[in-house]
């Protein structure tokens, strides 16, 4: 199944924002097509270790050596290559939006506008264009000129004020969350204005921030209530306003789910705290969270007394939201996540078999059919031929003659 098999997507995409709605995409069926630099490319092609031919490698050995980085972001993309700041080069990828039907890039805002290739040069080639530019701060307003990545987007956008233990200092996410989490508002907002071009046949511009992401994703919380209140906001491996967290048993930890007034009940039944159903302290919602380092503890005192198999067998037989504290290894090994697609083994452009490596699958699955399988990531202008010679008519000839001008 493709369900966006007659979508065309350009990108100028670097790092990890950008080639992830790239490969987003691409995984739902559309064609991707990722412009690169003549002999450079994305960045992320020279951040080692390499996977190639002759196996994995700190540094690179043969041509067909891919980056793992570029392995794990670019699955499914074309690459071609060309220099946009050429004159000829410009008139090129204006050609090529006019046979798209997206435009995407996460270059520094007014990157792609100073080359002559800004939403206003393209949508006057094509009118029906959906032009996607995702920034640290949005493309305008007293950010947008400063250069970021996800970790200052971390600290920027509040997000480290909230994470961490309420006696540490802020704490950044231990994955690039900003980076992964606003493609995919980008995506689906790239898929409404797609419907909305259907009724009305104009495309539009879409500006991305990954600040705005974050900010709008934190408020979700009631943190004004808490800032109102002068509470904590960094509550380590516990939840604000509630013993809902991380408890230690005698072997391992878990996390313990017990927000509702009938999750407690089933809490104290499963673990023998008949007694903490008569306590006043924590009779209610906001009497827990009221008296939440009493309720936690006496939560602890429950818990400590097991083995970390021991509680969550008997909390899972009162349906109490439960389950261990695992490492980065055990999840790798659980066949689960394997079975489904969730995770998978990465591949090149170049080679028949899977290379080293773990690969993030499509976490949804569909009841219409399998996702299509996508290519491995390709090798710097490995789609020149096909893409230019395809959709701009050019010959071999012409092409070698466009390479060797420096212009592909």
């Amino acid at each position: 199944m493709e369900p966006l098999r007659d979508l065309r997507v350009l990108g100028v995409t670097v790092f990890l924002a950008g080639p992830f709605l790239s490969m987003t995409l691409a995984r739902l069926g559309a064609e991707v097509i990722k412009v690169e630099a003549p002999g450079r490319g994305d960045p992320v092609r020279g951040n080692g270790p390499f996977v190639g031919p002759q196996g994995t490698h700190a540094a690179r050995k043969t041509e067909q050596d891919l980056s793992t980085r570029f392995l794990k972001r670019t699955q499914g993309v074309k690459s071609i290559t060309l220099d946009l700041k050429h004159p000829q080069g410009g008139q090129m990828f204006l050609e090529l939006a006019r046979h798209s039907d997206v435009v995407i890039e996460n270059l520094a805002p007014g990157s792609m506008k100073r080359m002559g290739l800004g939403y206003q040069e393209v949508a006057a080639a094509n009118p029906g264009i959906v032009y996607c530019s995702i920034s640290g701060y949005g493309q305008e307003g007293p950010y947008a000129a400063k250069p970021a990545h996800d970790p200052q987007i971390q600290g920027m956008s509040g997000l480290m004020d909230i994470n961490g233990d309420t006696d540490g200092p802020p704490t950044r996410v231990g994955f690039y969350i900003g980076d992964l989490v606003t493609p995919m508002f980008a995506a689906y907002s790239i898929l409404a204005a797609l419907r909305q071009k259907e009724r009305t046949g104009q495309g539009q511009y879409l500006d991305v921030s990954m600040m705005d992401t974050l900010v709008s994703l934190m408020f979700m919380e009631n943190l004004e209530e808490s800032l109102e209140e002068g509470l904590p906001l960094r509550m380590g491996n516990n939840v604000r306003g509630g013993p809902t967290g991380l408890y230690h048993t005698t072997d391992g930890d878990i996390i313990v789910t017990a927000t509702s007034d009938d999750q407690w009940r089933r809490f104290c039944t499963a673990l023998g705290g008949a007694e903490l159903l008569e306590d006043r302290r924590f009779a209610t919602y906001r009497d827990r969270g009221v008296n939440v380092a009493a309720c936690r503890a006496e939560m602890q005192r429950l818990i400590g007394q097991c083995t970390r198999q021991e509680a969550l067998e008997r909390l899972e037989r009162h349906d109490v939201p439960c389950g261990p504290v695992r490492t980065a290894a055990e999840v790798v090994a659980d066949q689960h996540f394997w079975q489904r697609g969730t995770l998978r083994k990465l591949a090149h452009g170049s080679m028949d078999a899977p290379v080293p490596g773990v690969g993030s699958g499509f976490p949804v699955l569909f009841s219409g059919g399998l996702l299509p399988g996508l290519a491995g990531a390709p090798t710097l202008g490995m789609h020149n031929q096909e893409i230019y010679g395809g959709l701009l008519g050019l010959t071999s000839q012409e092409l070698a003659q466009l390479k060797e001008q420096r212009v592909v």
